[in-house]
């Protein structure tokens, strides 16, 4: 009889040709726990999905509750339900008032195709505008926007009328003009190594996307829900989005992404095409009522309220001479080494010692420190200390 090794190698389409294959058989909290009962802390939340930690009891119970009453019944947008409501009218209750119509999708790269249809609709215009070394997902749109060519090349052709530029120079932000339909910004850049706005960076994004007539997207897929702690990035840096993406944490571990805007900008999905963006699994019942618990969980605990704390300590502890930098805000940081073979053996070490850490997919001599924001104070001391030991393993 095969194992599930086996299996997984000869039947799971991979992504790499070396992927890490542990196999895990339980995750709670902030650990993982592998076939030979081997513990890991998790250092990385599914890449900044498990913000409220692995099977929260609330996220688990709502997910059951759900499953008692139904789970798929139509195509999104055709039937009223519950779960989808109260999750709607939960986001738009902490959002500002012109982002309180919601789209419901299965993923985060599904919300950036969205929110580029929408501003194209909304606006007349074709030109999309990113930022170089962003990362927006791996479908074609999503790619067509990435801000790496290594990864996009062997696709090519993609969308026409884009155009990459400078994250933080205010001097690439001529290149917005009235034949812009949209700029789609990270306010925290996620796969570039955790890269923070400077010098108010994303209100002149604001204000010179408001001069020509450009709507702005905020993509906080990976630094939304809390991570940077606040609920939403872009409230740490004076400016409101057209229109905000959100997914990874916004599920408590199930699968969903959102686009959200005003209802006038939203309405023209509606006409002239009708059914101008459909998906059929988008705000599965199961994953909102997952969804609407998270929130809750954060809301509740005041998780949000702890992550600065949780960084100072991190900061505190990670120190060390291999260590060039620590990078990034709240619970999304980058521990820079010297390149990525140093960074390699090191986060080999790390998982080897029971904590799983990564890589950034454009940063990749930095280290990921992405933890459940329910990690406590005794746990990031005993991730610091596997580091640290890890460090000195190498040294």
């Amino acid at each position: 009889m095969l194992t599930n090794r086996q299996i997984f190698f000869n039947h799971v389409a991979q992504t790499s040709d070396s992927p890490l294959a542990l196999e895990i058989v339980k995750a709670e909290g902030v650990h993982l726990f592998d076939a030979d009962g081997k513990k890991y802390i998790d250092l990385i939340s599914g890449i900044s999905v498990s913000n409220v930690g692995h099977r929260h009891p609330k996220v688990v119970t709502a997910i059951k509750d759900q499953l008692d009453k139904y789970m798929h019944l139509m195509v999104y947008g055709e039937f009223i339900q519950t779960s989808q409501t109260r999750l709607a009218k939960a986001l738009a209750a902490i959002l500002p008032d012109n982002l309180t119509s919601v789209y419901f999708v299965n993923s985060g790269t599904e919300a950036i195709e969205g929110a580029m249809k929408l501003a194209k609709r909304a606006t007349g215009r074709t030109e999309i505008i990113s930022f170089k070394h962003a990362y927006h997902g791996s479908s074609q749109g999503s790619l067509s926007i990435m801000g790496s060519e290594e990864f996009k090349n062997a696709f090519r052709p993609l969308l026409p009328d884009t155009r990459s530029i400078r994250f933080n120079s205010e001097e690439d932000l001529k290149y917005i003009t009235e034949k812009t339909a949209c700029v789609i910004v990270e306010p925290i850049q996620g796969e570039a190594g955790a890269v923070i706005p400077q010098n108010n960076f994303l209100k002149k994004l604001r204000e010179q996307c408001d001069r020509v007539g450009a709507l702005l997207v905020a993509d906080e897929i990976q630094c939304g829900f809390g991570r940077t702690g606040s609920m939403f990035a872009f409230e740490q840096y004076d400016f409101t989005p057209d229109i905000l993406c959100l997914a990874k944490g916004l599920g408590g571990g199930m699968p969903i992404g959102v686009f959200i805007s005003s209802q006038k900008i939203m309405n023209v999905l509606t006409n002239n095409p009708v059914l101008g963006h459909i998906t059929t699994f988008g705000g599965h019942p199961v994953s909102c009522a997952a969804s609407l618990a998270t929130l809750n969980v954060l809301l509740d605990e005041k998780l949000v309220d702890s992550v600065h704390e949780k960084e100072l300590l991190f900061r505190s502890l990670l120190i060390h001479p291999l260590i060039r930098s620590i990078n990034g805000k709240g619970l999304l940081l980058a521990v820079e080494f010297e390149n990525y073979e140093q960074n390699k053996m090191i986060i080999d070490k790390c998982i080897k010692n029971g904590c799983l850490t990564d890589w950034f997919l454009f940063n990749s001599h930095s280290m990921r420190i992405a933890p459940p924001l329910t990690i406590s104070h005794e746990e990031i001391r005993t991730s610091c200390d596997i580091i640290l030991s890890s460090l000195s393993e190498i040294n």
